[in-house]
This record gives C-alpha cells, sequence and structure tokens, in this order.
C-alpha cells in the first residue's frame, strides 16, 4: 500500500475519529487516503483554528486532537494553537507535510525545518525518513501525547515519502497502566495530613481527570479540607459542596488566598506552575508542602515538598481515602475555610439581579451564563479581562466544563475551540465567552461553525479595547498606553457569515437572550457592551481583604 494509506490506518488503529486542518499539495496523498477511512475531515479556514479546535477535542474528550497543515506557511500558522494545546496538557497530534525529499538539503520554495521549530513547543517532533517506520512513529507519538502530562506531539511527512509503497502494518495500541505510588510514601503522606491543623488542598489540571475528579469529591468529603481550584481545575469539585473554595490565580489577593495564607499544609493536587507559579502563594517560604501528582515537583525555590508522592492520581487519592477509613478522620481547625466560601458566594450574589442600561457588568453577564448552561454543558474562555473574571466568577459543577486557555494564554481560541466542543459533545450546549480583541483574531472560522451547522453561542464582551493589558498597565504606572480599536457592526457580521446575531444593552434582556441563541438553529453571536470599569473596582475591593480569622 502507499505509506499514505498506511498512516492513516495507523490513525484508525489508534481510534482517532476526527482530524481538523487545511491541506495543502504535499498532503495530496495523505488526503485522498483519509477520503477511504472512517476519520472525518474538518476543514477549517485558518490553521491556527484547526489547532484550537483540536486543543478543545483534546481537552474534553481525552483522546488525541489532530490537526494538519502543509509545509512552510501551514505549518507556521499551526505553531501558536500547538504551543497553546502542548502548555494547557491537551493531548494532540499536529501533522505537516513537507517537500519532496530531493529538494529539502537546499534552498527551495516554502521549505524549512519545521522539526525544529515545533521541539520547543512540543513532547517529541520527528520527520519520516523510512516509510516502514510510521507504525512505530505513529504509535510512540500518540502513547507520548496522552501520558501525563500529556502534550502535542508532532509527525512531519515529505510529499514524495507518502506516495511510497511499503507493506509494514499498523501497531494495534494496549492500554498502558500509570505507576502507583508505594506504601510507605503513602504513610508518609498521611502522616503529613494527621500532622496539620489547618490543611487546605490546591487542586491544578491534573485533577479534572475524571477519575481523579471522583477520588477527590471522596476525600474531601472524608475529611472537611476545603479545596481551591486554579483556572483550569474548575470543576474539580462541585461548586456547591460545602468544602469548594473556588479559584485562585488573580495574582492578587482574593478571598480564596486567605485560606493557604492561614493554612499549616498546603496539599498540592496535580499542580501546574505555568497556572500560578508558588512565589505568589508561599512568597516566605513558611508552607508546608505535600506533592501529589503523576509526575515529580519541579525545582523552584519557594516550593519545596516535604513529601513527593508521584503515581497515578486518581489511584494515589483512592489509597489516601483507604487510609482515613483505616485510621479514622483526623481532626482539624477549618473554620476559617468556611468563612472564605461565604464571603466568595456573597460577591456571586451581589449583581445577579443587575437592571444596567447601557452597559453590563461582568460579573451579571457570567451569572446570566451560569443560569443558562447546565452542569455538563461547556462554557470555553478566550484571553482577554474577561477571562479574569470568568475565572473569579464562574464556577462549575463537573469537570472539563469550564476551559481556560491558562498555560500559554493565547487569544483567538475561544471560537475555534467551541467549535472543536460542538462536535465533541453535540449533546451539550456550547458558549463560548470572547473580548472583541481575541473574537476577531479567529473570526474566519465562523464560516466553520455555519457550514458544520454547530449550534454554538459566542458571547462577545466589547469594549473596543485591549482590556487586560489597559487593566495591568493602570495597576502598575497608575495610566495605560493607547490600546483602543475600532469593531465591526457585530450584528451585521453575523448574518453575513449566517449567525443569529444578537446585540444586549440592557442588563435585564441578557438572560432571555442567551436563552433564545440556545433556542434559535444554528450557531449564534451575543454582543453586549461590557462595563469594564468594574476592573478598577475589584483591584481596590482585592486589595482590602483582610483575613477570615
Amino acid at each position: 500500500m502507499k505509506a499514505a494509506v498506511l498512516f492513516v490506518r495507523c490513525l484508525e488503529a489508534e481510534g482517532i475519529t476526527r482530524i481538523f486542518g487545511v491541506p495543502g499539495e504535499e498532503n495530496a496523498d495523505f488526503m485522498i487516503a483519509l477520503e477511504d477511512s472512517s476519520i472525518e475531515f474538518v476543514l477549517c479556514r485558518h490553521e491556527q483554528g484547526a489547532a484550537f479546535m483540536a486543543e478543545a477535542h483534546g481537552r474534553l474528550t481525552g483522546e488525541v486532537g489532530v490537526c494538519l497543515g502543509t509545509l512552510g506557511p501551514g505549518a507556521t500558522n499551526l505553531i501558536t494553537g500547538v504551543a497553546d494545546a502542548n502548555m494547557d496538557r491537551s493531548p494532540m497530534l499536529v501533522l505537516t507535510g513537507q517537500a519532496h525529499s530531493r529538494r529539502q538539503h537546499k534552498e527551495s520554495h516554502q521549505a524549512m525545518d519545521v522539526v525544529a521549530m515545533f521541539r520547543p513547543v512540543t513532547k517529541w517532533a520527528t520527520s519520516i525518513q523510512n516509510v516502514d517506520t510510521i507504525p512505530e512513529i505513529v504509535r510512540k507519538a500518540i502513547k507520548l501525547a496522552t501520558a501525563e502530562k500529556p502534550g502535542a506531539c508532532h509527525i512531519e511527512l515529505a510529499e514524495d515519502l507518502a506516495g511510497s509503497e511499503t507493506t509494514a502494518e499498523p501497531i494495534i495500541p494496549t492500554k498502558v497502566r500509570r505507576p502507583v505510588p508505594g506504601e510507605r510514601v503513602i504513610e508518609q503522606a498521611m502522616a503529613l495530613i494527621r500532622s496539620a491543623r489547618r490543611p487546605v488542598i490546591l487542586a491544578g489540571n491534573g485533577t479534572i481527570r475524571k477519575r481523579a475528579s471522583k477520588q477527590l469529591r471522596i476525600f474531601a468529603e472524608k475529611t472537611g479540607i476545603g479545596v481551591i481550584n486554579t483556572f483550569m481545575a474548575k470543576g474539580a469539585v462541585d461548586m456547591d459542596a460545602p468544602y469548594c473554595l473556588f479559584t485562585i490565580g488573580l495574582q492578587a489577593k482574593d478571598h480564596a488566598s486567605i485560606a493557604i495564607d492561614e493554612s499549616d499544609l498546603v496539599i498540592t493536587l496535580g499542580y501546574d506552575m505555568v497556572e500560578y507559579e508558588p512565589f505568589l502563594w508561599n512568597r516566605d517560604n513558611d508552607h508546608k508542602i505535600l506533592h501529589i501528582d503523576f509526575m515529580p515537583a519541579e525545582v523552584d525555590e519557594n516550593y519545596h515538598a516535604e513529601v513527593e508522592v508521584v503515581g497515578d492520581l486518581a489511584h494515589t487519592l483512592w489509597m489516601l481515602n483507604e487510609a482515613v477509613d483505616a485510621g479514622g478522620v483526623p481532626s482539624f481547625d477549618l473554620a476559617h475555610q468556611q468563612g472564605v466560601r461565604e464571603s466568595m458566594i456573597g460577591e456571586f450574589e451581589a449583581h445577579g439581579a443587575d437592571e444596567t442600561v447601557g452597559s453590563i457588568r461582568p460579573q451579571k453577564a457570567l451569572a446570566d451564563a451560569r443560569q443558562v448552561l447546565g452542569p455538563n454543558d461547556v462554557l470555553l474562555s478566550d484571553v482577554g479581562a474577561h477571562k479574569m473574571w470568568i475565572a473569579r466568577y464562574y464556577q462549575s459543577h463537573e469537570p472539563n466544563t469550564c476551559l481556560i486557555p491558562n498555560g500559554f494564554c493565547s487569544m483567538g481560541f475561544a471560537l475555534p475551540g467551541a467549535v472543536g466542543a460542538a462536535l465533541a459533545l453535540p449533546e451539550r450546549r456550547v458558549m463560548a465567552v470572547c473580548g472583541d480583541g481575541g473574537f476577531l483574531m479567529n473570526v474566519q472560522e465562523m464560516e466553520t461553525a455555519t457550514r458544520l451547522g454547530c449550534n454554538i453561542t459566542v458571547m462577545v464582551w466589547e469594549d473596543h479595547a485591549y482590556g487586560l493589558i489597559a487593566w495591568k498597565q493602570q495597576n502598575e504606572f497608575g495610566r495605560h498606553t493607547d490600546l483602543s480599536f475600532g469593531n465591526p457592526d457585530f450584528v451585521q457580521l453575523a448574518e453575513a457569515f449566517g449567525w443569529n446575531g444578537y446585540r444586549v444593552e440592557n442588563a435585564a434582556d441578557l438572560q432571555e437572550t442567551l436563552e433564545a441563541s440556545f433556542t434559535a438553529a444554528g450557531p449564534s453571536l451575543v454582543v453586549l457592551p461590557i462595563d469594564y470599569r468594574e476592573n478598577d473596582l475589584l483591584t481596590k475591593r482585592l486589595g482590602r481583604i483582610g483575613c477570615a480569622i
């Protein structure tokens, strides 16, 4: 068979069902082989959009999201989305074409060292040199992409090799069981927990794996220890659970940070420093730390763990739950954590009934979003000032129901990500929340959503500026540079792309409009003028927060 056919059969053997991309002539043999396979190819309008769609697929399903581009500019267009997926721990396979092997050694049209470009932003990147190695390379790439911590792998296939003949066969994948910690280290961890009076759990990205979330909830219910989640760990525990202390990571003092300030042991679970560096919560190195993760702790001057428990996170939590059952529930002083929770609930409820006219507060927009989305529905955040509001005010019931890019933090994620989410989970409501800056970065994927019939809603917060940069400059310098820009008429833009378009200027109308956007056929765009005067007000309010005890 042709090497391209073998490549596709290897992907089928791995359970790949969908590839997002923009092909070029160097992918021709692969694309023809794909047409005769069970794998769906989703034609996108830009390679970056394809990468973000694949990232969302990977984060939501745990399966490998696959994106494709050609050589040269096709490959360079992919790289931002690939870097975002890799740092946000989304399993991804990146496929690119390459020039004929007879011209790769010299200056040549569109040819560049794509593998070298991808190496810094992937777990592994390689070029196929011998077509008989395709089964090994595909198996290795998928194995690495899904191994903890998940990330992106890249495979390059030159156009002449794609058309070459081979007699190799796909390798049938087998599941790999992750290693588990030994009994001795679990005893050490439990001894550290039992010696604490005011422990708190800092749950990171690793805890949103389904089994890990289940065991974490059991552990928190048994012990009563409060759980703070990072941006990407939303839903690891139910927002309604009495031990849920909500989200940390605004890089300023907040109610959740009080729980860490007052703790004598921080139990980190699946914690990623790319989200919230230890300097921000352990500046004076005065907290004992129990590190529990799939991987050993990163070396950091503000992160010295007393005990490191390395192994499958779900199994580790199960072992701790067994230890609690065997030895009884430790006696803790957790009264201050209830105060933290009550303070945050008061913040959530403060603006739910707003009826402002002319602009809408961020708190109100997110309260209404939470009302129209069910426990298993999905909200995706883009990057900008709105991301900070979503992190603080939009809480979740289930893991992987709020996707925030918070490792690489690339703007332009949410619209294509919503398309990927809608295809992966067609039975759920999917909403993207974007600023007007990030939304226009991948606006071309509106056509993809229309063509595919995605019933998504994109809510755009319009402030005619790069609002997050303005907010940060204002905080640091007392003023900000000119960051303003113009916008199209978004309702007309929606109509031009075949979307339902809505503009909402009265806060009292927003929830009803969001509901209507989901009941209407096809994708919908809901635009609202956002009241970012609340940014400075939030900064001042956070600066006045005092200790709960």
